[in-house]
């Protein structure tokens, strides 16, 4: 999800690893928040975000394993790399994608199975898989995909790059003069930097960092003795290196790939010895580390610990290129310690996470076209948002709408002397976030800030960590998370002194406050000042930093105390109107169904003739089409320019249309690990807007949109009999350009 720690690509999501066990539904802070203990997991179960406290009531072939589920996503991905509709560079980012997901699909996923089967745990997933299967299944799917990826590069993107004058070569294809050239910039910028780490008697096999590329080196001494060494190819240093131009050929751009710099000047690290080969090849450790919350005293301390320990995991894949002999493949499995079934050959260059470097380049010819969100009114800076939320409630989608209203909010509260406090929480904030710096400006100024910041937000903790130093420094109340949960809910609460009295507002939102990943990822944003709403919020910051033990509330559906009971209630209640003769119509927008019972529920919807539309960007563990059993389920996933992420839950109720926006997908982690919000969308124009853009325009998509099978396949969906080619990313864009402004508004009197 491999990727700008602040901008996330938009093919998956990086937060998708799983926890041991299920807290108590209603589990809430005890006592002081203790801090953590880190350690590698030691699993003694499969129970993970795709199951329940309960073993599934149905049979197990009617459930998509959860992994082979996310290969069949990361395979559509693929497939847009694959697609000349897509602007050239467009389609290397697909690919660089393609990678950087496998990378943490093995780091995560791959880890954990590992796990049980160390531990010698031969409990069957949900589709009657042991762990010994799950991972012969994912080694025989991923080589099959390594294999399409290689192709992919070298018959479809290299060539097509070449002609559109973006070439990736090899040294042996540059002039002798350029050669020299090339050993003096390595001699200049790169020598320095590189270690070679000798291995024999006297020298341990060389430590081998995570993710990093490497070239196995065999050097013969004086007598012929053969030597094996480990040569890094640094990281610090970029991977495609620019050649300098041709004259007569300003337009030709050349790069040579690092590793293959190295190979060709390996001589300089070796001086008196014989270079006979070098390979290049690649290794992933695991990188699932768990935090022990009741063990220790220092959250933040113990999560800088488990940063570092992500370095040392045991290694689960090891890539080498396709021309390594097979004793050299034998050295490095057998003192990495991994399986044979953990090499995976692959024909070079490896790891090409690293073709979305070419992104940088100045071919707008070979882009997306720019897109700028609709702004909420002349000048999104200008704009002063809490009269605009007295007017009334305001929705965007983003990146349709720009995000800049929802900074602007915060930068009205750090400003407004009338306002008296600010409560927000922060998941995955960026590297560069506007918003901390105000939260400090508001501290500073005074007012009462309390931002609670979670650590536990997997690949983000560093980042995390240092905004909530910078925060704890400026006087404000930072709360790290409740003990075995973490906090994933979107929300921000301001306090405003108004006449005689305190006016709240809040925001509520699908995503992440990032103004990076708003840009790519489709979520929706929510402010009102509506009082039931903002005083839930309030009730929700107070189970968050104190010891509210609240069960219920107005508005807002909350996880784990009473989100999945809702959603349990709503879908029941769809069962209810189909078996009494009325309109059972439900329709789902996510970007995982992994939850067993969830899962049982909607089959159990299907029989009782509720029509069902999933909208599943991601992993799907329900098998629709199913005779007798999931008749009635449609599911369709989307991938396309911008990653869907919005979470939409609309329900027919018989004419009376109700419509839900949350920050939960439909998993075990997110119903019963994690606090999440769900909120309800309650005026008429508001319901049908959101239904007409997220909904329905994803559903009568043909051009990004592949329907599942009870197979467990996806297909494209074939263009209508008149010729319909309806792309609903697209065609929202293309709205909000000719429009300019497209916000929702709903005007009310203010309370």
């Amino acid at each position: 999800m491999h990727r700008v720690a602040d901008e996330p690509t938009p093919a998956g999501d990086r937060d998708h690893a799983s926890a041991p066990q299920d807290p108590p539904a209603a589990a809430g802070p005890e006592g002081k928040l203790r801090g953590a203990k880190t350690r590698r997991k030691k699993r003694t179960s499969l129970k993970d975000e795709s199951t329940s406290n309960t073993p599934p009531a149905l049979d197990p072939s009617l459930y998509i394993n959860r992994e082979l589920s996310w290969l069949e996503f990361n395979q559509r991905v693929l497939e847009e790399a694959r697609d000349p509709r897509h602007p050239l560079l467009e389609r290397a980012k697909f690919l660089s994608i393609v990678s950087s997901n496998l990378d943490e699909f093995f780091m995560i996923r791959v880890a954990a199975i590992k796990d049980l089967i160390s531990a010698g745990v031969t409990e069957l997933s949900p589709d009657g898989r042991a762990p010994v299967q799950q991972l012969t299944a994912i080694h025989d799917r991923v080589s099959t995909m390594l294999a399409e990826m290689s192709a992919c590069f070298w018959q479809e993107l290299h060539p097509q790059l070449s002609a559109a004058g973006i070439h990736l070569i090899r040294m042996q294809e540059i002039t002798p003069e350029e050669q020299d050239a090339m050993h003096a910039y390595f001699a200049r910028e790169v020598f320095p930097v590189l270690t070679p780490l000798a291995f024999d008697p006297g020298h341990p096999f060389p430590y081998i960092s995570n993710l990093s590329l490497s070239l196995a080196v065999v050097v013969a001494g004086p007598q012929g003795e053969e030597r094996f060494a480990r040569v890094k190819v640094p990281d610090v240093l970029p991977r495609l290196i620019p050649l300098p131009e041709r004259s007569g050929t300003p337009d030709v751009l050349r790069f040579i790939w690092m590793e293959d710099l190295i190979a060709r000047n390996l001589g300089m690290l070796f001086p008196g010895m014989t270079v006979k080969e070098s390979y290049a090849f690649r290794v992933t450790r695991n990188a699932d580390i768990e935090i022990q919350e009741d063990e220790a005293d220092d959250l933040l301390a113990s999560i800088e610990e488990s940063i570092r320990l992500r370095r040392f995991g045991p290694v689960v894949r090891v890539g080498v290129e396709s021309s390594m002999p097979a004793r050299i493949r034998e050295i490095l499995a057998e003192n990495l310690e991994a399986a044979t079934t953990d090499v995976y050959e692959i024909t070079p260059p490896l790891g090409l996470s690293h073709v979305m470097q070419l992104l940088r380049l100045a071919r707008p010819d070979l882009k997306d076209a720019p897109h700028h969100p609709a702004p909420l009114g002349a000048e999104d800076d200008a704009e002063d948002m809490f009269a605009i939320i007295r007017r009334g409630d305001v929705l965007l989608h983003h990146p349709y709408d720009s995000f800049l209203p929802v900074v602007q909010f915060i930068r009205n509260a750090a400003m407004d002397p009338a306002v008296l406090a600010i409560k927000q929480t922060l998941y995955r904030i960026g590297k560069e976030s506007p918003l901390v710096p105000l939260l400090i400006q508001a501290a500073e100024s005074g007012k009462q800030v309390a931002v609670l910041v979670e650590l536990k937000a997997r690949f983000d903790e560093e980042n995390n960590i240092g905004w909530a130093k910078q925060l704890e420094r400026a006087g404000v109340h930072v709360v790290y998370g409740l003990v075995g949960l973490k906090t994933h809910a979107k929300m921000a609460l301001v306090v405003r002194k108004e006449g005689d009295g305190l006016r709240r507002y809040v925001h509520l939102g699908t995503g992440n406050y990032n103004p990076v990943t708003a840009r790519i990822y489709t979520d929706c944003s929510y402010f009102t000042c509506r009082e039931q709403i903002t005083s839930d919020a309030t009730e929700v910051f107070n189970y968050l930093t104190g010891y509210s033990r609240r069960d219920g509330y107005s508005k807002l559906c909350v996880a784990p105390v009473n989100l999945r009971e809702t959603m349990t209630h709503l879908i029941e209640r769809e069962m209810q109107h189909a078996r009494s003769g009325k309109n059972g119509h439900l329709m789902l927008k996510m970007n995982s169904l992994t939850d067993t019972r969830m899962i049982e529920l909607l089959y159990a919807a299907s029989q009782a003739g509720v029509k069902v539309e999933l909208i599943v960007r991601g992993i799907c563990c329900l098998r629709p089409g199913v005779k007798g059993i999931s008749d009635n389920i449609r599911v369709i996933s989307i991938v396309g320019r911008f990653l869907e992420h919005s979470r939409v839950f609309w329900f027919a109720h018989d004419g009376h249309p109700e419509l839900f926006l949350s920050s939960a997908d439909m998993m075990g982690r997110n119903l019963n690990r994690r606090v999440e919000l769900m909120f309800p969308v309650e005026d008429p124009a508001l319901i049908a807007r959101v239904k007409q853009e997220t909904l329905d325009g994803a559903l009568a998509d043909r051009t990004r949109a592949r329907q599942l099978g009870p197979d467990g396949l996806y297909t494209r969906i074939v263009p209508g009999t008149a010729g319909e080619t309806a792309d609903n990313q697209m065609d929202l864009v293309r709205a909000r350009t000719q429009h300019l402004r497209a916000i929702h508004i709903v005007p009310r009197e203010a309370p």
